[in-house]
C-alpha cells in the first residue's frame, strides 16, 4: 500500500500550511483519494485557503478529528481547484463521507452559498517532509 493509499484511507488527515514567516499552521481536514491527488474541501476564506494561495507548499501526515498526528509526515504541494473541480470534490466527500459527509456540505452551502466553499488538491512529493 502507498502513501497515498494509506492517506486517502483515513477519516482525517493533517494538513499543514506554513504562514510567510515560516510558521507551521496544522489543520485537521477530511480528505479523499481521486487518482494521482488527494482532495479537500473548505471555506473559501479560511486561514489555510489564503496560505495556499501565496504559497503551495504544505504537509500531509494521518491524524484524529483533534489534529493528534498518528504517522509521518510528508511533504506534498496544494493548488487550489476552480468551480468545475470544487463541484468534484464534493461528490468526492458524499461518496465517502456518507451521510455526514452530505449534511456538512448542505450546511455549508445554506451557510455560504455554492461558491463560499474551495475545492484543493494536494499531490504529494517524492520526498518526506522536513524535520520529520
Amino acid at each position: 500500500m502507498t502513501t497515498l493509499d494509506r492517506l486517502g484511507a483515513e477519516k482525517y488527515i493533517l494538513l499543514t500550511t506554513f504562514r510567510k514567516d515560516g510558521r507551521a499552521v496544522p489543520t485537521p481536514v477530511w480528505a479523499v483519494r481521486d487518482g494521482d491527488a488527494l482532495w479537500v474541501w473548505s471555506a473559501a476564506d479560511a486561514g489555510k485557503v489564503k496560505r495556499i494561495r501565496r504559497s503551495g507548499d504544505v504537509t500531509v501526515a494521518p491524524c484524529d478529528v483533534r489534529g493528534r498526528p498518528h504517522g509521518e509526515a510528508v511533504a506534498a504541494h496544494a493548488t487550489l481547484c476552480d468551480a468545475a473541480g470544487t463541484r468534484r470534490v464534493r461528490e468526492l466527500i458524499k461518496q465517502k463521507y456518507r451521510m455526514i459527509g452530505r449534511l456538512s456540505l448542505l450546511g455549508s452551502r445554506l451557510r455560504r452559498g455554492e461558491s463560499g466553499t474551495v475545492g484543493i488538491r494536494v499531490v504529494l512529493a517524492d520526498r518526506p517532509a522536513a524535520g520529520a
